[in-house]
């Protein structure tokens, strides 16, 4: 059955992010069914969900409780449009994550994916300028290595080139300021020292021995600029796709500020580091900061169906509400805005996180998580080990002291990656950085053993790498 299954997969799918030529004599991991962190293949064989399929399944795979709310839900109402209609299940799902989150954002906006998520935020900061008489603001600010979706307005926005490929000349012009990897300072400094993390409060720039002079770019563009521009997007505290860069929460903080005495809107992208992945709820926490646009998705649901919310103030809300001969409606919508199901599973998913105090649980998990992947800093070619909350990430380099990478097409974590299937755990590279992002559920035994498992894994193969460039 499960040859039959890879012949019809390679006859009739085109998977994401995926060169389908590298399947041409390799299998694809085959899933056929999940319980908690683990996956399992058409032959019985167990790998750790190192990734929580893609940085969504918060609380492990077939969790009782989600599962029921969305069996309970399909019973009742599964699909109805959201323009002029509402059902309850979102009702009580805007009033939960309003609780939430910062006492400022008092409207929720639904959609169905992260990109469409970020997407509702542009446009409706782009829009708020234009009824409020400021029609120069139509520029955005946003972060090399930043992602925040495919669609053609986010990734005019996004900072990963890769993924931009051939499709730059349909992307609309940005301004995008370098990034505050502290591997690779892009002002030249030196790598600020990383606090040990003796408590689970303690963030990787606990005490920061930096002058952050990567913000100069901001600030000069603000005060050049700043009255041309309607936004600044970015991740709060740890910006995935790019590469799992961790930066200090003072560069947050300092950042916000400067937006704020030039009147610019604040877009948080917390689609990957929201519900709890940072070690708070949600990464602003950290901060103690407030955007006008809070973007959501992947563990809004727990993982389980499609679903996002864009969070705003009541100030922009109120500038869309007039007579509609004014022209001031917000036009904009997808088919399964608010969808019963999806909005069920994340009441479900906010009901674990009540029932088993998921955020209080997780602190000696992050202890043992952080304190742990220190476990790959001395083995060859590993040039920085990063880190917060549920996330970890390994950086590959040619050489540790000139942090020179490897050639993209020596592919070397994709080598970690089958490494990796090989010891029955999933470690899918962003590049040449090896991460991992387990579910909140994950005990620390099991972090304990998967990161054994991805030193092995590493070990295996960069041991074959010693002396190579």
């Amino acid at each position: 059955m499960s040859a039959n299954l890879q012949e019809k997969d390679r006859r009739f799918i085109w998977h994401p992010y995926t060169q389908m030529k590298d399947f041409e004599s390799t299998d694809l991991l085959m899933v056929d069914r999940a319980d908690g962190v683990f996956l399992y293949d058409t032959k019985g064989r167990r790998y750790y969900d190192t990734i929580s399929s893609w940085w969504c399944v918060m609380h492990g795979h077939n969790h009782p409780i989600i599962k029921q709310r969305v069996k309970n839900q399909l019973d009742r109402l599964e699909q109805v449009h959201f323009a002029a209609t509402s059902h309850e299940t979102a009702v009580e799902l805007a009033e939960y994550l309003v609780s939430i989150t910062p006492p400022s954002l008092s409207k929720v906006f639904f959609s169905d994916n992260g990109s469409t998520a970020n997407e509702v935020a542009l446009k409706m900061s782009f829009q708020y300028w234009k009824i409020n008489n400021q029609p120069r603001r139509e520029k955005f600010i946003s972060l090399e290595r930043g992602y925040h979706g495919d669609t053609i307005g986010t990734i005019s926005l996004g900072g990963v080139p890769a993924f931009e490929g051939p499709f730059r000349p349909l992307t609309f012009d940005s301004y995008r300021i370098p990034a505050p990897y502290c591997y690779r300072c892009p002002a030249g400094c030196p790598e600020p020292e990383k606090s040990s993390w003796n408590t689970p409060d303690e963030g990787p720039f606990s005490s920061l021995n930096c002058s952050l002079e990567c913000l100069e770019p901001l600030r000069k563009l603000l005060e050049e600029r700043g009255s041309t521009i309607a936004a600044f997007i970015l991740e709060p505290l740890m910006m995935g796709a790019g590469g799992i860069i961790v930066y200090p929460r003072q560069y947050l903080s300092e950042a916000v500020s400067l937006c704020r005495s030039h009147g610019v809107h604040l877009i948080f992208d917390e689609v990957a580091t929201g519900f709890g992945r940072t070690g708070t709820m949600f990464a602003l926490e950290q901060a103690a900061v407030s955007p006008d646009f809070l973007c959501l998705s992947k563990g809004l649901t727990g993982g389980y169906l499609p679903l996002a919310a864009t969070l705003t103030t009541d100030e922009i809300y109120r500038a869309f509400y007039a007579d509609y001969s004014e022209g001031k409606t917000f036009f904009h919508g997808h088919t399964f805005t608010a969808n019963p199901l999806g909005c069920a599973a994340a009441l479900g998913s906010a009901e674990v996180f009540r029932r088993e105090n998921v955020i209080g649980n997780l602190r000696e998990k992050i202890l043992c998580l952080q304190q742990g992947k220190e476990r790959m800093a001395s083995l060859p070619h590993i040039g920085d080990t990063r880190g917060t909350g549920m996330a970890a990430a390994f950086e590959i380099v040619a050489d540790k002291e000139s942090r020179e990478p490897f050639p993209a097409a020596r592919r070397v974590g994709w080598q970690v990656y089958l490494a990796g299937l090989d010891k029955g755990v999933i470690l899918r590279p962003l590049g040449d950085v090896i991460y991992l992002f387990p579910p909140l559920c994950t005990t620390t035994e099991q972090i304990d053993d998967i990161l054994e498992r991805t030193r092995q894994s590493l070990s295996e193969v960069l041991a074959s790498m010693e002396g190579q460039a």
